[in-house]
């Protein structure tokens, strides 16, 4: 059974490997301090943080996030460690809150490798702290044991490391919010949280099966229904102890009469039906065959929805497990001739030479040994791969995906939306599509700057702009296409009606809310509207008094198109637009940006809390997106029709006609 902690209770370890995990209100940063018998930190290698992510025995995530996974190998720690102490902090200069006392009460749960909890706790009753120890894990008489501790630091990091015996530890602090800092920006939000009856089914001889050699590799699971929140993006995670895969309530398309409902349409209260069983191996001692939909939910959607994010969490584990034993055989080689070539009889004839040729013969030992291991791994998640896009349904589908050509509005909004794809240099053509959750929980921001990637700064900058623009249309055709007739609105800013060609499409089929607004009258007509429609719903939600809104206000989602941003934007838009981005979606008010940030450089910092607040894509293929577990640099391949298609002709029709049919 599961041990639920309160503050100062401790718990027996069945085990060794585990994984901890972490479900916030908000962005936290994660780490762990190491500890000797007294509990003294020793020095700052024995920390492990978003700059230093991974000590033996112990890895941690690069970014803050609202969900983490950290995994822990006890028996891998150094025999002087006797404590493992898990540290929470909230990032500086994020816009996010600056105590704890003003988000959900983090949630903490020690776990199996299979997902099974063995401990959890809620961080209750913290106020004014910013940073706190979350639980230690600790060596008792040869045995470890798990404490959960909950202390609080107002100070932040800076206190709690110096409360750790550590020197200099406003320096680190410093640092570590700097690299926390950097990756903000960059890092793909996790799914929401998961109770064990949601995790993913991992086959025997599955991707989880590699380890580096200086790390735990816990089994993953599909960080898609609490994870990617990627975290391509993602829902934010709950902060309380899920009771089902259901967490974090979010704007939801309303009826048309009635109270307005803005629960999320896809959070269950209660355990998922278990997944269909493996198909049998083709022959003893190997892999089960691949199913679609080998993971846990309530509907094929959510099961493959909670796949598609175990196949990134096994590829992104699978690599990390071949760099790290790639990095440990180029250290262990250079060590090697270090010790030979330190003695000066070795440097004399032929002595040295065989000693570097044995070192390199080991070094390539070891890494065709870790390639091995992830060849098998690759060859496993692209044949899983392989049955899987087949049988994804047009929400999830590339554009290129025959589902789109026999594709009828739906009448029930989907789970999530495809918005890319994403894949790693150790294998080019696997490609993991980039899911986000419905109703979008976060903007979107195409980048349209030169600056954005190499392959940008090669392109012409109409050209690259032109393509900016028509990856926005592209999204937001996917979105009309998903969502149910007539509860999804597209309204188009084009201040000087530069887009009308990378419009045309949108325009043409009759789908957009009204005509792209240019000039500045009608940027302020447009952002007028929508703010208005913001503070109107939020007044009526919480008032409790839904039914009272307007007869003339439209209670569907709304997207915001935004391009060439600050073109015809005076400082009075520019907050509108900033309002929208930060209280929009939890009403329904979403936002689509298509911006070279470098423009907006003469409003200076007070904009970057809206680039932060944004999911980051480009137009051309750039590796700017980071995993949530191990932080690898991720390509994002930008959605694309096949050429000479008119598939987003003939998904635009489907709309209009299915509003017609509707009488909407």
């Amino acid at each position: 059974m599961t041990a639920e902690l309160v503050r100062g209770q401790n718990h027996t370890l069945p085990q060794t490997r585990l994984e901890i995990r972490v479900s916030a209100g908000s962005p936290v940063v994660a780490g762990a301090t190491l500890g000797d018998e007294n509990g003294t930190v020793r020095g700052v290698e024995w920390i492990a943080h978003p700059g230093a992510h991974r000590l033996p025995g112990l890895e941690v995530s690069r970014q803050a996030a609202a969900g983490h996974r950290l995994a822990v190998d006890l028996e891998a720690l150094p025999d002087e460690v006797h404590r493992v102490t898990v540290l929470l902090a909230l990032p500086t200069g994020a816009g996010g809150p600056t105590r704890f006392g003003a988000t959900a009460a983090p949630f903490v749960a020690v776990t199996g490798l299979d997902g099974t909890e063995i401990a959890t706790f809620t961080l209750t009753g913290l106020d004014a702290e910013s940073a706190v120890s979350a639980l230690e894990l600790y060596r008792r008489q040869g045995a470890w044991k798990v404490r959960a501790v909950g202390q609080g630091y107002a100070a932040g990091l800076a206190e709690m490391l110096a409360d750790q015996g550590l020197a200099g530890a406003a320096e680190l602090a410093a640092s570590i919010q700097e690299a926390v800092a950097r990756s903000l920006a960059r890092s793909v939000a996790p799914p929401p949280p998961r109770t064990p009856e949601g995790d993913r089914v991992r086959h025997a001889s599955g991707p989880s099966d590699a380890h580096p050699p200086t790390a735990p590799q816990p089994q993953p699971t599909a960080h898609p229904s609490t994870a990617p929140q990627p975290t391509a993006s993602q829902p934010q995670p709950t902060a309380h102890p899920p009771t089902g895969t259901g967490t974090q309530t979010a704007p939801a398309a309303p009826t048309a009469a009635g109270p307005i409902n803005y629960a999320h349409p896809r959070r269950q209260h209660a355990a998922p039906p278990p997944p269909p069983p493996a198909a049998p191996s083709a022959e003893p001692g190997q892999a089960p065959q691949p199913v679609a939909g080998d993971a846990t939910g309530w509907s094929m959607d959510e099961r493959l929805y909670n796949q598609i994010w175990g196949m990134f969490e096994d590829l992104a584990r699978s690599a990390a497990a071949y760099r790290s034993a790639v990095d440990f055989a180029e250290s262990r080689m250079g060590q090697e001739l270090d010790r030979s070539l330190s003695d000066p009889r070795n440097r004399i004839g032929g002595t040295g030479d065989r000693a570097r040729e044995e070192a390199r013969a080991k070094r390539d030992e070891l890494i065709a040994r870790a390639r091995e291991v992830l060849d098998r791994d690759l060859a496993q998640l692209a044949a899983e791969a392989a049955v899987v896009e087949p049988a994804l349904p047009a929400a999830y589908a590339g554009w290129d995906n025959p589902v789109w050509h026999a594709h009828r509005i739906p009448m029930e909004l989907p789970m999530a939306l495809r918005i890319g794809d994403l894949h790693l240099p150790e294998r080019t053509d696997l490609r993991i599509p980039l899911l986000v959750r419905l109703p979008l929980e976060r903007g979107i921001w195409v980048d349209s700057g030169r600056t954005a990637s190499e392959a940008a700064a090669l392109m012409d900058t109409d050209r690259l702009r032109r393509l900016a623009m028509e990856t926005a249309v592209l999204h937001a055709a996917r979105l009309l296409a998903v969502y149910p007739p007539g509860e999804f609105s597209v309204h188009v800013i084009d201040p000087a009606g530069s887009a009308a060609g990378s419009l045309a499409p949108l325009v043409d089929a009759g789908v957009l809310a009204g005509p792209p607004a240019a000039g500045p009258g009608g940027v302020a007509s447009v952002l007028a509207h929508l703010t208005r429609r913001v503070d109107l719903v939020q007044m009526a939600v919480r008032a409790g008094a839904a039914d009272a809104l307007p007869p003339d206000l439209d209670t569907g989602e709304q997207l915001l198109v935004v391009n060439d941003f600050p073109h015809g934007f005076d400082d009075r838009a520019v907050t509108q637009l900033r309002y929208l981005a930060d209280e929009g979606p939890s009403v329904g008010v979403h936002l689509l940006m298509v911006a070279d940030r470098e423009d907006a450089s003469a409003y200076g910092p007070v904009l970057d809390p809206l680039w932060r607040s944004l999911l980051r894509i480009t137009p051309v293929a750039d590796n700017h997106l980071a995993d949530p577990w191990v932080g690898h640099a991720w390509t994002y391949e930008p959605p694309a029709t096949p050429p000479g298609s008119r598939v987003l002709e003939q998904v635009l029709a489907a709309v209009t006609a299915a509003r017609r049919a509707a009488g909407r």
